[in-house]
């Protein structure tokens, strides 16, 4: 499960590693997603299809039938264009002694008190390859946010070098075998941008695929004084337990197919060395912690039968808790074209039926702290 990262130069030293680049699920700058026409309440949702394996937690549920209705993933969101803004490289000094950076995007035009989305890269990624994988700086150019691309730390005992990954607790890599702090970084990440720019901290955010999505799900748990709500794809909770101090809404994604982070949990096709719980247990544990009402409710989307939402209500300061399973998806970013033919050889296409940047950014942005 070492995931989306950028090609290297050395094709035979990548394909020797087909695994350990098999997240290598790359995309270019958000296209307009496949249509999902106007729904009931966007909270209005499901499990997942085929259905997951028993959840870990003691406390999960089994969800009623699913009913059928149009489902609107992209509400409230205006279709992202072509980047406009400006890019800053930042660095940061860590209080491990590392030297940490982030890329920083400004969408152009006055902007006043702004949202911030932390983007945060799968292993073997980099903060401007997740930056054109997700196109994201297209969603901030027209529904003005600040975007900051953090970077994971390498291989190297001072963090640089290749293979870059996030200490998401289980995984991934060099990041957990050395138990970097990230949660103190990301949080550093926080307050360095709002150091220089109006950050509404009501509306502060991350997302993240694969090892980056793990990493936000770490941000859930033990940030959510920071950190409001998070979306991920293709990913798994990466720690025993999951106590946030504060009430966090999730949004979370994953392809039926995903054969690195399978959906039922076990030990995926990467590299990784780790058994994931099974993915639906990362929503589980946010409902209970958000004190939603069970069981969920449960949607296929009469649009697109391939997604079945299972959505949380009744749950605390008004945060909401969504699992989207997408029938025959795998591990690659969802939405959009892979950047490479080699990409595309190790991971499939990607699923071309749902955005999930756009669909990330629609539930964030109607999730802040109340």
């Amino acid at each position: 499960m070492w995931r989306p990262g950028e090609v290297r130069a050395d094709l035979t030293r990548v394909v020797a590693a087909t695994a350990a680049v098999l997240v290598l699920a790359a995309c270019s700058s958000s296209p307009d997603a496949p249509s999902s026409t106007t729904s009931s309440t966007p909270s209005t949702s499901s499990s997942g299809s085929p259905s997951p394996t028993a959840s870990t937690s003691p406390t999960s549920t089994t969800s009623p039938s699913p009913s059928a209705t149009t489902l609107n993933f992209y509400a409230g969101t205006v279709p992202a264009v072509a980047p406009r803004g400006t890019v800053t490289k930042r660095t940061l000094r860590t209080p491990d002694g590392r030297t940490r950076s982030y890329r920083l995007f400004v969408p152009i035009g006055p902007l006043g008190t702004s949202p911030l989305l932390v983007a945060l890269h799968g292993a073997f990624g980099t903060s401007k390859q997740f930056a054109t994988n997700s196109g994201f700086d297209g969603l901030a150019t027209t529904n003005r946010f600040l975007v900051a691309y953090a970077d994971g730390v390498g291989r190297l005992a001072d963090g640089t070098g290749g293979v870059q990954t996030w200490n998401g607790g289980d995984c991934c890599g060099p990041a957990a075998t050395r138990a970097v702090d990230d949660v103190a970084f990301l949080r550093a990440v926080v307050a360095d941008v709002e150091a220089t720019h109006t950050v509404d901290p009501n509306r502060v955010y991350a997302a993240g695929h694969s090892n980056g999505g793990i990493m936000a799900l770490r941000l859930a748990c033990e940030a959510s004084d920071v950190f409001v709500a998070v979306g991920l794809q293709s990913s798994a909770l990466g720690l025993a337990t999951c106590t946030p101090k504060n009430p966090v809404s999730l949004m979370q994604i994953h392809g039926t197919a995903d054969t690195n982070v399978p959906i039922d949990g076990g030990r995926g096709s990467g590299p990784a060395g780790v058994a994931f719980r099974p993915a639906r247990d990362a929503a589980t544990a946010l409902a209970v912690a958000d004190g939603c009402d069970t069981p969920p409710t449960t949607t296929v989307d009469s649009a697109n039968p391939d997604l079945t939402l299972t959505a949380w209500s009744g749950c605390a300061s008004s945060t909401g808790v969504e699992f989207l399973a997408v029938t025959g998806a795998g591990h690659a970013w969802m939405g959009h074209p892979a950047s490479s033919p080699l990409a595309e050889r190790l991971v499939g296409k990607p699923y071309a039926d749902l955005d999930s940047s756009r669909a990330i950014w629609s539930f964030l942005a109607a999730h802040p702290r109340r």
